[in-house]
Protein backbone atom coordinates (compact mmCIF):
# COMPACT_ATOMS: atom_id res chain seq x y z
CA UNK A 1 0.00 0.00 0.00
CA UNK A 2 1.64 3.24 -1.15
CA UNK A 3 1.98 6.16 1.26
CA UNK A 4 -0.27 9.11 0.45
CA UNK A 5 -0.12 12.79 1.33
CA UNK A 6 -3.69 13.61 2.38
CA UNK A 7 -4.93 17.18 2.88
CA UNK A 8 -7.89 17.34 5.28
CA UNK A 9 -9.66 20.66 4.72
CA UNK A 10 -13.33 20.81 5.81
CA UNK A 11 -15.64 23.64 6.78
CA UNK A 12 -17.60 23.56 10.05
CA UNK A 13 -20.48 21.16 10.59
CA UNK A 14 -22.82 23.91 11.73
CA UNK A 15 -24.79 23.06 14.84
CA UNK A 16 -22.38 20.35 15.95
CA UNK A 17 -18.64 20.97 15.42
CA UNK A 18 -16.31 23.71 14.28
CA UNK A 19 -14.03 23.15 11.30
CA UNK A 20 -10.95 22.52 13.43
CA UNK A 21 -12.64 19.75 15.42
CA UNK A 22 -14.09 18.27 12.23
CA UNK A 23 -10.65 18.20 10.63
CA UNK A 24 -9.11 16.51 13.68
CA UNK A 25 -11.80 13.82 13.72
CA UNK A 26 -11.42 13.13 10.00
CA UNK A 27 -7.64 12.96 10.31
CA UNK A 28 -7.90 10.56 13.26
CA UNK A 29 -10.27 8.25 11.42
CA UNK A 30 -8.20 8.21 8.26
CA UNK A 31 -5.00 7.51 10.21
CA UNK A 32 -6.69 4.64 12.01
CA UNK A 33 -7.16 2.79 8.72
CA UNK A 34 -4.07 4.11 6.94
CA UNK A 35 -1.48 4.93 9.66
CA UNK A 36 1.41 5.40 7.24
CA UNK A 37 -0.17 8.25 5.28
CA UNK A 38 1.01 11.84 5.80
CA UNK A 39 -1.90 14.02 6.97
CA UNK A 40 -2.00 17.80 6.47
CA UNK A 41 -4.82 19.43 8.46
CA UNK A 42 -6.16 22.78 7.16
CA UNK A 43 -9.64 23.60 8.51
CA UNK A 44 -11.42 26.30 6.51
CA UNK A 45 -13.98 29.05 7.08
CA UNK A 46 -15.83 31.59 4.97
CA UNK A 47 -15.67 34.54 7.36
CA UNK A 48 -18.12 33.18 9.91
CA UNK A 49 -17.51 31.32 13.13
CA UNK A 50 -14.27 29.38 12.92
CA UNK A 51 -12.35 31.97 10.92
CA UNK A 52 -10.00 32.68 13.82
CA UNK A 53 -9.46 28.95 14.34
CA UNK A 54 -8.59 28.44 10.68
CA UNK A 55 -5.94 31.15 10.72
CA UNK A 56 -4.57 30.13 14.12
CA UNK A 57 -4.21 26.51 13.03
CA UNK A 58 -2.50 27.33 9.75
CA UNK A 59 -0.24 30.26 10.63
CA UNK A 60 2.64 29.47 13.04
CA UNK A 61 3.29 32.24 15.55
CA UNK A 62 -0.31 33.46 15.66
CA UNK A 63 -1.25 35.07 18.97
CA UNK A 64 -4.83 35.01 20.26
CA UNK A 65 -5.84 38.12 22.18
CA UNK A 66 -9.07 39.06 23.91
CA UNK A 67 -11.01 42.16 24.89
CA UNK A 68 -14.26 42.62 26.82
CA UNK A 69 -16.86 44.33 24.60
CA UNK A 70 -20.55 45.11 24.58
CA UNK A 71 -22.34 42.17 22.98
CA UNK A 72 -25.29 42.45 20.58
CA UNK A 73 -27.83 42.84 23.41
CA UNK A 74 -25.67 44.95 25.72
CA UNK A 75 -24.23 42.19 27.88
CA UNK A 76 -20.45 41.95 28.23
CA UNK A 77 -18.68 39.51 25.90
CA UNK A 78 -15.09 38.25 25.96
CA UNK A 79 -14.25 38.76 22.29
CA UNK A 80 -11.06 37.30 20.77
CA UNK A 81 -8.99 38.43 17.84
CA UNK A 82 -5.82 37.07 16.29
CA UNK A 83 -2.47 38.73 15.60
CA UNK A 84 -0.40 37.12 12.82
CA UNK A 85 3.39 37.40 12.58
CA UNK A 86 3.19 39.67 9.53
CA UNK A 87 1.22 42.32 11.46
CA UNK A 88 -2.22 41.28 10.23
CA UNK A 89 -5.06 41.14 12.75
CA UNK A 90 -7.99 38.78 12.19
CA UNK A 91 -11.35 39.73 13.70
CA UNK A 92 -14.51 37.61 13.69
CA UNK A 93 -17.94 39.26 13.97
CA UNK A 94 -19.52 36.06 15.26
CA UNK A 95 -17.36 36.22 18.40
CA UNK A 96 -18.38 39.75 19.36
CA UNK A 97 -21.94 40.29 18.15
CA UNK A 98 -23.05 37.03 16.58
CA UNK A 99 -26.53 35.54 16.68
CA UNK A 100 -25.40 32.90 19.18
CA UNK A 101 -24.54 35.61 21.73
CA UNK A 102 -28.13 36.85 22.03
CA UNK A 103 -30.21 35.65 24.97
CA UNK A 104 -33.24 36.02 22.67
CA UNK A 105 -33.70 37.35 19.13
CA UNK A 106 -33.80 41.14 19.01
CA UNK A 107 -34.22 42.11 15.36
CA UNK A 108 -34.73 45.83 16.00
CA UNK A 109 -32.32 46.38 18.90
CA UNK A 110 -29.36 44.02 18.38
CA UNK A 111 -26.25 45.94 17.35
CA UNK A 112 -22.64 45.61 16.21
CA UNK A 113 -20.90 47.82 18.77
CA UNK A 114 -18.84 44.86 19.93
CA UNK A 115 -17.30 44.37 16.50
CA UNK A 116 -16.24 48.01 16.40
CA UNK A 117 -14.64 47.67 19.83
CA UNK A 118 -12.63 44.60 18.77
CA UNK A 119 -11.51 46.33 15.57
CA UNK A 120 -10.45 49.38 17.58
CA UNK A 121 -8.49 47.20 20.01
CA UNK A 122 -6.74 45.45 17.14
CA UNK A 123 -5.85 48.73 15.43
CA UNK A 124 -4.64 50.32 18.67
CA UNK A 125 -2.47 47.26 19.33
CA UNK A 126 -0.55 48.10 16.17
CA UNK A 127 -2.21 45.98 13.47
CA UNK A 128 -0.91 46.90 10.04
CA UNK A 129 -3.88 45.39 8.23
CA UNK A 130 -7.17 43.72 9.13
CA UNK A 131 -9.21 40.74 8.03
CA UNK A 132 -12.79 40.98 9.32
CA UNK A 133 -14.99 37.88 9.07
CA UNK A 134 -18.63 38.88 8.70
CA UNK A 135 -20.59 35.62 9.10
CA UNK A 136 -23.03 34.78 11.87
CA UNK A 137 -24.45 38.24 12.55
CA UNK A 138 -27.28 38.68 15.05
CA UNK A 139 -28.25 42.23 14.03
CA UNK A 140 -29.48 44.34 11.14
CA UNK A 141 -28.02 47.73 12.05
CA UNK A 142 -26.09 48.37 8.84
CA UNK A 143 -22.84 48.37 10.79
CA UNK A 144 -23.88 51.57 12.56
CA UNK A 145 -22.92 50.14 15.95
CA UNK A 146 -19.46 49.16 14.73
CA UNK A 147 -18.95 52.60 13.22
CA UNK A 148 -20.04 54.25 16.47
CA UNK A 149 -17.44 52.36 18.48
CA UNK A 150 -14.88 53.32 15.84
CA UNK A 151 -15.65 56.98 16.50
CA UNK A 152 -18.51 57.81 14.14
CA UNK A 153 -21.23 60.20 15.29
CA UNK A 154 -24.82 59.32 14.32
CA UNK A 155 -27.40 61.79 15.61
CA UNK A 156 -31.11 62.58 15.41
CA UNK A 157 -32.83 65.89 14.63
CA UNK A 158 -32.07 67.16 18.16
CA UNK A 159 -28.38 66.40 17.80
CA UNK A 160 -28.60 63.47 20.21
CA UNK A 161 -26.96 60.09 19.54
CA UNK A 162 -29.47 57.65 18.08
CA UNK A 163 -30.38 54.45 19.91
CA UNK A 164 -28.46 51.26 19.20
CA UNK A 165 -29.73 48.80 16.62
CA UNK A 166 -31.83 49.25 13.51
CA UNK A 167 -34.48 51.01 15.58
CA UNK A 168 -32.15 53.96 16.07
CA UNK A 169 -31.48 54.29 12.35
CA UNK A 170 -35.05 55.43 11.72
CA UNK A 171 -34.35 58.67 13.63
CA UNK A 172 -30.90 59.39 12.16
CA UNK A 173 -30.39 62.67 10.29
CA UNK A 174 -26.61 62.95 10.20
CA UNK A 175 -23.65 60.55 10.07
CA UNK A 176 -20.21 62.04 10.73
CA UNK A 177 -17.25 59.73 10.06
CA UNK A 178 -14.55 62.38 10.39
CA UNK A 179 -13.33 61.22 13.82
CA UNK A 180 -13.27 57.46 13.18
CA UNK A 181 -10.19 55.39 13.93
CA UNK A 182 -7.86 55.58 10.90
CA UNK A 183 -7.88 52.56 8.61
CA UNK A 184 -4.58 50.65 9.01
CA UNK A 185 -2.06 51.38 6.27
CA UNK A 186 -2.42 47.84 4.90
CA UNK A 187 -6.20 48.21 4.63
CA UNK A 188 -9.25 46.40 5.94
CA UNK A 189 -10.52 43.34 4.10
CA UNK A 190 -14.07 42.11 4.77
CA UNK A 191 -14.60 38.35 4.38
CA UNK A 192 -18.11 37.38 3.29
CA UNK A 193 -19.67 34.88 0.94
CA UNK A 194 -22.98 36.55 0.16
CA UNK A 195 -23.64 39.01 -2.65
CA UNK A 196 -26.81 40.58 -1.25
CA UNK A 197 -27.21 44.34 -1.62
CA UNK A 198 -28.16 46.39 1.43
CA UNK A 199 -31.81 47.05 0.54
CA UNK A 200 -34.86 45.55 -1.13
CA UNK A 201 -36.22 42.04 -1.67
CA UNK A 202 -32.71 40.56 -1.92
CA UNK A 203 -31.21 42.76 0.78
CA UNK A 204 -30.01 42.33 4.34
CA UNK A 205 -33.41 42.56 6.04
CA UNK A 206 -35.40 40.49 3.56
CA UNK A 207 -32.92 37.63 3.16
CA UNK A 208 -31.40 37.36 6.62
CA UNK A 209 -33.87 39.15 8.91
CA UNK A 210 -36.11 36.08 9.39
CA UNK A 211 -33.11 34.09 10.63
CA UNK A 212 -32.73 36.72 13.36
CA UNK A 213 -36.34 36.61 14.54
CA UNK A 214 -37.88 39.16 12.18
CA UNK A 215 -41.52 38.80 11.07
CA UNK A 216 -42.74 40.03 7.68
CA UNK A 217 -43.66 43.38 9.22
CA UNK A 218 -40.33 43.52 11.01
CA UNK A 219 -38.51 43.00 7.72
CA UNK A 220 -40.26 46.00 6.18
CA UNK A 221 -39.39 48.16 9.19
CA UNK A 222 -35.78 46.97 9.20
CA UNK A 223 -35.44 47.77 5.51
CA UNK A 224 -36.77 51.30 6.14
CA UNK A 225 -34.18 51.81 8.85
CA UNK A 226 -31.39 50.68 6.55
CA UNK A 227 -32.72 52.88 3.76
CA UNK A 228 -32.63 55.91 6.06
CA UNK A 229 -29.06 55.09 7.08
CA UNK A 230 -27.99 54.56 3.47
CA UNK A 231 -29.28 58.01 2.52
CA UNK A 232 -26.78 59.53 4.95
CA UNK A 233 -23.69 57.54 3.96
CA UNK A 234 -21.60 57.84 0.81
CA UNK A 235 -21.70 54.17 -0.21
CA UNK A 236 -23.86 52.68 -2.98
CA UNK A 237 -26.39 50.38 -1.24
CA UNK A 238 -26.68 48.30 -4.41
CA UNK A 239 -23.04 47.20 -4.03
CA UNK A 240 -23.00 43.37 -4.15
CA UNK A 241 -22.25 42.05 -0.68
CA UNK A 242 -23.03 45.30 1.13
CA UNK A 243 -25.95 43.51 2.81
CA UNK A 244 -23.64 40.95 4.43
CA UNK A 245 -24.02 40.54 8.21
CA UNK A 246 -27.14 42.66 8.47
CA UNK A 247 -25.52 45.40 6.43
CA UNK A 248 -22.35 45.49 8.54
CA UNK A 249 -20.42 45.28 5.29
CA UNK A 250 -22.13 48.50 4.16
CA UNK A 251 -21.08 50.38 7.27
CA UNK A 252 -17.49 49.18 7.13
CA UNK A 253 -17.27 50.00 3.42
CA UNK A 254 -18.07 53.57 4.47
CA UNK A 255 -15.12 53.41 6.88
CA UNK A 256 -12.84 52.46 3.99
CA UNK A 257 -12.83 48.66 3.96
CA UNK A 258 -13.04 46.45 0.87
CA UNK A 259 -15.16 43.34 0.40
CA UNK A 260 -13.80 40.01 -0.90
CA UNK A 261 -15.05 36.40 -1.13
CA UNK A 262 -14.52 34.91 2.34
CA UNK A 263 -13.89 31.23 1.67
CA UNK A 264 -11.45 31.84 -1.17
CA UNK A 265 -9.51 34.48 0.76
CA UNK A 266 -9.22 32.29 3.86
CA UNK A 267 -8.16 29.30 1.76
CA UNK A 268 -5.39 31.25 0.09
CA UNK A 269 -4.31 32.94 3.32
CA UNK A 270 -3.87 29.60 5.13
CA UNK A 271 -1.92 28.11 2.23
CA UNK A 272 -4.41 25.65 0.76
CA UNK A 273 -3.30 26.03 -2.89
CA UNK A 274 0.31 25.30 -1.90
CA UNK A 275 -0.76 22.26 0.13
CA UNK A 276 -2.79 20.91 -2.78
CA UNK A 277 0.14 21.25 -5.16
CA UNK A 278 1.89 18.34 -3.42
CA UNK A 279 -1.19 16.36 -2.29
CA UNK A 280 -2.26 12.92 -3.44
CA UNK A 281 -5.76 13.19 -2.02
CA UNK A 282 -8.09 15.75 -0.43
CA UNK A 283 -10.82 15.21 2.17
CA UNK A 284 -13.36 18.01 2.57
CA UNK A 285 -16.91 18.39 3.81
CA UNK A 286 -19.51 20.28 5.81
CA UNK A 287 -22.68 19.51 7.71
CA UNK A 288 -25.05 19.56 4.76
CA UNK A 289 -24.06 19.18 1.14
CA UNK A 290 -26.90 20.66 -0.90
CA UNK A 291 -27.47 22.73 -4.02
CA UNK A 292 -26.23 25.89 -2.26
CA UNK A 293 -23.01 24.13 -1.25
CA UNK A 294 -22.49 22.84 -4.76
CA UNK A 295 -23.04 26.32 -6.17
CA UNK A 296 -20.25 28.14 -4.40
CA UNK A 297 -19.53 27.38 -0.75
CA UNK A 298 -16.33 26.05 0.79
CA UNK A 299 -16.63 22.50 -0.56
CA UNK A 300 -16.99 23.69 -4.14
CA UNK A 301 -13.97 25.96 -3.70
CA UNK A 302 -11.85 23.05 -2.44
CA UNK A 303 -13.04 20.92 -5.34
CA UNK A 304 -12.15 23.60 -7.86
CA UNK A 305 -8.68 24.19 -6.42
CA UNK A 306 -7.96 20.45 -6.18
CA UNK A 307 -9.14 19.91 -9.73
CA UNK A 308 -6.59 22.46 -10.95
CA UNK A 309 -3.87 20.19 -9.54
CA UNK A 310 -5.51 16.95 -10.65
CA UNK A 311 -6.02 15.82 -7.05
CA UNK A 312 -9.04 13.56 -6.26
CA UNK A 313 -11.46 14.78 -3.59
CA UNK A 314 -13.37 12.77 -1.00
CA UNK A 315 -16.51 14.34 0.46
CA UNK A 316 -17.62 13.65 4.03
CA UNK A 317 -20.89 15.37 4.93
CA UNK A 318 -23.54 15.07 7.59
CA UNK A 319 -26.25 14.88 4.95
CA UNK A 320 -25.94 14.72 1.17
CA UNK A 321 -28.85 16.35 -0.68
CA UNK A 322 -27.32 17.21 -4.05
CA UNK A 323 -25.65 15.37 -6.94
CA UNK A 324 -22.09 14.33 -6.05
CA UNK A 325 -20.58 13.97 -9.50
CA UNK A 326 -16.86 14.62 -9.55
CA UNK A 327 -15.93 13.25 -6.12
CA UNK A 328 -13.64 10.25 -5.77
CA UNK A 329 -15.79 8.99 -2.89
CA UNK A 330 -18.66 10.27 -0.74
CA UNK A 331 -19.76 9.29 2.76
CA UNK A 332 -22.61 10.65 4.90
CA UNK A 333 -22.21 10.54 8.68
CA UNK A 334 -26.00 10.36 8.99
CA UNK A 335 -25.99 7.10 7.05
CA UNK A 336 -23.00 5.71 8.93
CA UNK A 337 -24.58 6.63 12.29
CA UNK A 338 -28.05 5.44 11.35
CA UNK A 339 -29.80 8.77 11.89
CA UNK A 340 -29.53 12.57 12.08
CA UNK A 341 -29.77 12.86 15.87
CA UNK A 342 -27.06 10.30 16.53
CA UNK A 343 -24.72 11.75 13.90
CA UNK A 344 -25.22 15.27 15.30
CA UNK A 345 -24.97 14.59 19.03
CA UNK A 346 -21.85 12.44 18.61
CA UNK A 347 -20.48 14.24 15.58
CA UNK A 348 -16.80 13.76 16.35
CA UNK A 349 -17.18 10.00 16.84
CA UNK A 350 -19.12 9.48 13.63
CA UNK A 351 -16.82 11.71 11.59
CA UNK A 352 -13.91 9.56 12.70
CA UNK A 353 -15.87 6.41 11.83
CA UNK A 354 -16.80 7.81 8.41
CA UNK A 355 -13.20 8.72 7.63
CA UNK A 356 -11.97 5.29 8.73
CA UNK A 357 -14.59 3.65 6.54
CA UNK A 358 -13.71 5.61 3.43
CA UNK A 359 -9.99 5.11 4.07
CA UNK A 360 -10.54 1.34 4.10
CA UNK A 361 -12.38 1.59 0.78
CA UNK A 362 -9.58 3.72 -0.65
CA UNK A 363 -6.96 1.20 0.46
CA UNK A 364 -8.82 -1.57 -1.39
Amino acid sequence: MSRLRVVVTPDAFKGSLGASAVADALAAGWSRSRPDDEIVVLPLADGGEGTLDAFERAVPGSIRREVVVEGPDGRAVDAPWLTLPDGTAVVELASSCGLGLLAAPAPHDAHTRGLGAVIRAAVESGAERLFVGLGGSGSTDGGAGALTDLGAVIVDSLGEPVADGNHGLTTAVRVDLSATVPVPRGGVTLLADVDSPLLGPHGAAAVFGPQKGASEDDVLALDRGLERFASLVDVDPTTPGSGAAGGTAFGLLAWGARLVPGAETVARAVGLPEALATADLVITGEGRFDEQTAAGKTVSLVTRLASAHGVPVILVAGQVDAPVDGFADVVSTTQVAGGVDESTTRASFWLEEAAALVAERWAR
